[in-house]
């Protein structure tokens, strides 16, 4: 049995010394606490961007009604604090479409939680950084597709986005808010992307970063896949943009052996989930279903929390989504490879590529390689530098 924390020497009752092990936070966590979840307050979007994996109409009457109202969203964000959650992620489509927004981000801000925003920016207005002024959020994280209207709307296919999203952003920057500014890296904006590296680094001191990988649908529409699939970049061209990004190529130069000499994944050869999924953090969609990870859409990975409390979400349904196997032999070989820390290759990503968790998508394992050369070569550089 643990021994009881000391405490300090003085006269102070307040203050007591405990070794880290004995700390409830970590006692949490290494029981499988549910630190984080992210919200998704609504599918829908005032923008209808080409690479789009989520977003519906703004006026989908449809989508509004299956929207969890926000007294519902309140009682699974008092569950998740129960469990012992600390940190809430807001995202869509748009969070900022909901109308009651300032009523929902007030709801898990009395709660105690940590919260972020994810948002195109087109939506703030005074209101709403009075709102966060008022009760700061811990981040806010802003999608940056251009630094032009044209390159913006060729992407958004809104007319006067542009113009909406840097009025949001001025807003926004004209106060000490944690602010985050990334993009999606798309051939509609890849001649852009120094450009946007510079826009936003030159605004904010916290890491820019860009996704070269865009996710199919989770509603797998046959016509949205086709656009998306228009707008990937090749592996090569991923590499490419990877390697004149100073700090971005700086970064895997550092780990090269690691990430390219690495002992594979551990595995008994056929648990299929080799991630973290589920360790600390879950989803929940604007309609009340309970998700592992945003992008684990197959319908025996989530539940229904109309139906079911969330305690028995994570405690029982976590663990059975967890223990799923997996006998496909290519699977097991994909796993045993040793790029795989170079590889975005899921049974979540897959499952939206093939319609098999369990399949091998040759989309990642052609990104995977190309980065395990690029990385190769430079790590080949240093040491022919310096010899």
């Amino acid at each position: 049995m643990a021994s009881e924390p000391e405490s300090l020497s003085g006269p102070n009752p307040f203050v007591r010394r405990m070794r880290l092990a004995q700390m409830p936070l970590w006692h949490r966590h290494t029981h499988a606490t549910p630190l984080s979840l992210e919200l998704e307050l609504t599918a829908r979007c005032n923008n209808n961007c080409r690479h789009c994996y989520n977003n519906l109409p703004a006026n989908d009457s449809a989508a509004m009604r299956r929207e969890l109202p926000a007294d519902r969203i309140a009682d699974i964000a008092g569950q998740a604090v129960k469990l012992g959650a600390l940190w809430a992620g807001l995202t869509g489509g748009e969070p900022l479409l909901r109308k009651d927004f300032p009523e929902i981000y007030l709801n898990l801000h009395r709660r105690g939680l940590l919260i972020s925003v994810m948002t195109n920016a087109c939506l703030i207005t005074p209101s709403i950084v009075r709102l966060f002024r008022k009760h700061p959020p811990r981040e806010i994280e802003v999608s940056v597709y251009g630094v032009t209207q044209a390159t913006y709307e060729r992407i958004t296919r809104r007319p006067g986005s542009y113009a909406d999203f840097r009025r949001g952003l001025d807003l926004l920057l004209r106060h000490p808010f944690n602010l985050r500014l990334k993009t999606m890296a798309l051939r509609s904006n890849a001649h852009e992307l120094p450009d946007i590296a510079r826009f936003c680094r030159a605004r904010t001191s916290a890491a820019f970063r860009f996704d070269p990988h865009l996710h199919l649908r989770y509603d797998r529409d046959p016509k949205r896949n086709r656009e998306i699939r228009q707008e990937r970049l090749s592996a090569e061209s991923v590499v490419r943009l990877e390697q004149a990004d100073t700090e971005r190529a700086r970064a895997l130069a550092k780990d090269c052996r690691r990430l390219t000499h690495g002992r594979p994944r551990l595995s008994d050869g056929t648990h299929l989930f080799r991630c973290n999924l589920g360790a600390q953090s879950f989803y929940v969609t604007h309609d009340g279903y309970f998700r592992l990870c945003p992008s684990l859409v197959h319908p025996n990975c989530i539940l229904d929390l109309k139906q079911h409390s969330l305690q028995k979400a994570w405690t029982q349904f976590r663990p059975r989504v967890w223990s799923r196997q997996s006998r496909n032999p290519e699977t097991r070989r994909c796993y045993a490879c040793l790029q795989s820390n170079l590889c975005v290759g899921c049974p979540a990503h897959v499952y939206l590529e093939s319609g098999r968790l369990d399949a091998v998508a040759g989309v990642f394992c052609r990104l995977a390689k190309a980065r395990a050369r690029a990385i190769q070569r430079h790590g080949n550089q240093r040491r022919i530098a310096s010899s």
